[in-house]
């Protein structure tokens, strides 16, 4: 089974992949490289015979043209002044194709017809030219026309084999394939190599991912170089980097809702009992625990609420794209929110320039308002004021919520946006907060590409920007 399973993983392998195509490719360069130059050599030296042959065989046929009529003894007479020739094999032949003149003594054919297609074409008045390489030798012929005014009265042809010129040509193919056989060794031992270290590799980086499938966030992997693949396991570190760090956000987030859950929880449930198991108690005190017991309630309903917003926006729901008005939404909480303000002894303020109209959710801005003017009459000292203030700039509206409170401690300044995270953690619970109203202005405000930040000095105050895009007149018109 383990056999059939490598069989199987090596089949459909990478590696396997680049085994056949690179063997492919080395294939067709191999055949290419043993048969292009041959054959360009081949044709080099048919050229070569055949410029010969016929340069000789103009030769003899211009000096026979002064008879009118071919026989050997013209024939004999218009060779004797021509130097000895280059050639195996003369044949010089009338209008009718017969022998006049074969220069082979030992195997003559004079006086015989010679009707081979270089004869008969060359009595057709055309040059003929005839080439063959056996392995051995290039074997050729060449025939021309004689012509006496016009008229073809015979036909010389020549034959020439050359040995040289093969071997010469078989030495070449030799050599071509002892270069062969070594390119292809190199190519091959080099391939190996390079396959290997790629499927090493390659294995390094599919073994950190199944390690981090496996939850193992921790891992990374180590590769030497600059080429792709490091790059890839830089990516893949930094992804695993981010995995780590999501989870260790979502193991305290987690941790943190279970605690904050479990606080009202438990109030609950002991005031519950409380009631149950004391017969004696009086109806006023069960008035009191009752009431106590719903501001509990009223706690888990506000964290649920502020973790299903939170949820929402972590989905990447779809954003509203709608002119909000946002100085009016800005009047209206600070309204709502006055007897809060009155009640912890802090003045409420504006500053609203005109023509503040972001584009984006109505609600999404009551949201981000809400969050942040909450936050700074809780935070506040009594005597102290809440500023609220926009304008606009470069095309965003920017929304300010400044406070004369207590401050965030310098340390504390990176974090204040993460979930759950509080800074004065009996403060926060005493008045009522979760620690999620920051982070979902954060989320909420990043969802129309704005940013939110602080500037505080702690024992003076802190000052909360957050842009939102403005409403253009072309999207008016639109």
């Amino acid at each position: 089974m383990a056999k059939n399973k490598t069989w199987s993983s090596w089949k459909n392998s990478l590696q396997l992949r680049l085994t056949l195509g690179y063997a492919l490719l080395i294939a067709v360069l191999l055949l290419l490289m043993n048969t292009y130059p041959l054959l360009m050599s081949q044709n080099l030296m048919f050229r070569s015979q055949q410029t010969a042959l016929e340069n000789q065989a103009l030769l003899i046929a211009n000096s026979l043209t002064t008879a009118d009529s071919l026989t050997p003894e013209t024939v004999e007479q218009a060779l004797g002044p021509l130097d000895e020739l280059d050639v195996q094999r003369l044949l010089i032949t009338d209008e009718a194709g017969l022998v006049l003149y074969d220069s082979d003594q030992a195997d003559s054919s004079a006086g015989r017809y010679a009707l081979t297609g270089a004869v008969v074409s060359a009595l057709e008045g055309n040059n003929a030219f005839f080439g063959r390489y056996d392995g051995g030798s290039f074997t050729s012929s060449a025939a021309l026309p004689v012509m006496t005014r016009n008229t073809v009265v015979g036909a010389v042809c020549l034959f020439n084999e050359d040995a040289a010129q093969g071997a010469l040509l078989q030495q070449l193919q030799g050599n071509l394939r002892l270069i062969s056989l070594v390119v292809c060794l190199a190519v091959l031992v080099l391939f190996a190599a390079f396959s290997n270290l790629l499927a090493r590799r390659v294995g390094v980086l599919l073994g950190g991912i199944r390690r981090v499938r496996a939850g193992e966030y921790t891992h990374r992997v180590t590769m030497k170089g600059h080429d792709e693949l490091v790059q890839l396991a830089e990516e893949f570190n930094q992804l695993t980097g981010r995995l780590q760090a999501t989870e260790a956000r979502r193991r305290r987030f987690v941790s943190d809702a279970s605690h904050e859950l479990k606080t009202p929880l438990a109030s609950i449930r002991l005031l519950t009992d409380s009631i149950l198991q004391d017969e004696t108690i009086d109806r006023a005190t069960t008035r009191e625990f009752v009431g106590d017991i719903g501001q509990a309630a009223d706690r888990l309903i506000h964290i649920s609420e502020s973790l299903l917003s939170l949820n929402r926006l972590d989905e990447g729901r779809t954003v509203g794209r709608e002119p909000v008005a946002v100085n009016a939404q800005a009047e209206k909480l600070c309204r709502l929110l006055s007897p809060l303000a009155e009640e912890a002894g802090v003045r409420l303020e504006t500053a609203l320039e005109p023509d503040c109209v972001a584009r984006c959710g109505e609600e999404d801005v009551n949201q981000i308002l809400r969050n942040l003017i909450e936050n700074a009459i809780k935070y506040n000292s009594p005597g102290g004021h809440v500023l609220v203030s926009t304008h606009c700039q470069g095309g965003q509206v920017v929304l300010e919520v400044a406070d004369s409170g207590v401050g965030i401690p310098e340390e504390d300044l990176p974090r204040i946006f993460e979930r759950f995270y509080r800074v004065d953690k009996a403060r926060s619970r005493a008045a009522g907060g979760t620690g999620l109203g920051l982070s979902i202005v954060l989320d909420t405000v990043r969802l129309y590409d704005g940013d939110v930040t602080v500037q505080s000095t702690l024992g003076e105050g802190s000052c909360f920007t957050a842009t939102l895009p403005a409403w253009t007149q072309e999207e008016g018109e639109a």
